[in-house]
């Protein structure tokens, strides 16, 4: 079975000295980025920009580095050579573009923005400047995940069918800022789990969404806005693909993966812990800061591979789904493992640097550029859209995934 392909998942030796690398926002997403930097090879954190005082005086004991309360100071300094904006949805725009304005390249975590005009406004200055753009993290940069994708491109498993895609989880009960359950300031999951899924399903089904028909819902009405869907996406080539996303904390999918949870650890299950530790907090922004911000005790690199949810996909030589430590394959044959080999770093967040550090070293364009960003985000509006107009919705800005070698 293949295992390695230079154009997804592949990565090489560094060339040349450290990347510099400047981390915007410290929270959850910062942080664990932070983590991931610190042990790769081709790059060094050199400064981090947050409002909040405590995460800057962490990030500054442990680095020995600059820490901004102004993002503008950080993209003017010299020493950053890539901008990772972690910010709150609503400034991923205005900070990527301030970053590709003063020569920044940029890793902009998802979404993107939360319109296609936004995305179209970072395109343009990211290419004015001409600097690379990745978008990410997501699980479709997980190690799995481009096993997958470089199998069914290679057709080993014969002509890809459909994709089911399911995920059970506490998302609504986790402290929240209040723009974060208001959907239109880009809150509930369609602008913060469900692309994980969107993303992962282009990638294994060669980027070009159809159509999409969805049913969406907000079931508590202290926290409105969506925390459940169903979607249904048709692709060009014939596949199809089911996205099933609940965010309640009653069921956790994770039961079904091993008990293992999305970034790779093992986690006890506790069914409606969250809901029960929300029921108690007295400021949930403060509650939220406190326990995600940058400068909490790391728990360590986690053991097994990450994943989001449960993801089967079906060829017609056979099935195959991310197992804890790699992808496993139900074919003709029985059942087959193809193990991952372990590598240094946080497996996701490590493949995003090394695209990065492909850009900028080897030339080589990534996936998740602008474009395929912005089509990410077309299919999440296009769900939303879907559901509230109860049809089936067109799609007119989709881009195919690039399998050779850049």
């Amino acid at each position: 079975m293949t295992q390695n392909n230079p154009s997804i998942g592949g990565s090489e030796a560094p060339e040349g000295p450290p990347i510099g690398l400047g981390i915007v926002g410290l929270g959850m997403a910062g942080a664990v980025m932070v983590q991931a930097a610190a042990v790769h090879p081709g790059f060094a954190v050199r400064a981090a920009a947050d409002p909040h005082p405590a995460p800057r005086e962490a990030f500054r004991r442990d680095f020995q580095a600059r820490a901004y309360e102004d993002v503008a100071e950080l993209c003017a300094d010299p020493a950053v050579e890539v901008v990772y904006v972690a910010t709150p949805h609503q400034f991923h725009a205005a900070h990527a573009m301030l970053a590709a304005g003063r020569g920044k390249h940029v890793i902009l975590e998802k979404p993107m923005a939360l319109t296609l005009a936004d995305c179209d406004a970072i395109i343009a200055a990211v290419e004015r400047n001409n600097v690379w753009l990745i978008v990410g993290h997501t699980h479709a940069f997980d190690p799995a995940v481009r096993l997958m994708r470089r199998m069914i491109a290679g057709g080993e498993l014969g002509r890809l069918g459909m994709i089911n895609s399911f995920n059970y989880t506490n998302y609504l009960y986790r402290p929240r800022r209040p723009e974060e359950l208001d959907t239109a300031k880009g809150g509930g999951i369609l602008f913060n789990q469900v692309p994980h899924q969107i993303d992962t399903v282009r990638l294994l089904a060669g980027g070009l969404v159809r159509s999409v028909r969805a049913h969406a819902n907000a079931l508590d009405p202290s926290r409105p806005t969506e925390a459940g869907c169903m979607a249904l996406l048709q692709f060009e080539n014939g596949a199809a693909a089911s996205l099933v996303y609940s965010g309640y904390d009653h069921f956790d999918s994770d039961e079904w993966h091993f008990g293992v949870g999305e970034r790779g650890s093992l986690k006890p299950l506790s069914y409606g812990a969250a809901r029960r530790a929300l029921e108690n907090a007295h400021d949930e922004s403060k509650m939220r800061t406190e326990m995600f911000a940058y400068g909490k005790p790391s728990q360590g690199l986690p053991k097994n591979q990450p994943h989001f949810g449960v993801t089967i996909v079906t060829c017609a030589e056979g099935d195959m789904r991310a197992s804890a430590n790699g992808v496993t394959i139900y074919g003709r044959n029985g059942i087959q493992e193809v193990a991952i080999p372990p590598a240094p770093g946080i497996a996701g967040r490590r493949e995003v640097l090394d695209d990065m550090h492909a850009a900028l070293r080897l030339g080589r364009k990534p996936v998740h550029d602008g474009r395929w960003g912005k089509a990410t985000l077309e299919v999440a509006l296009a769900i939303l859209r879907s559901a509230r107009e109860g049809r089936e919705v067109a799609l007119q800005h989709q881009v195919a995934v690039d399998d050779g070698p850049r």
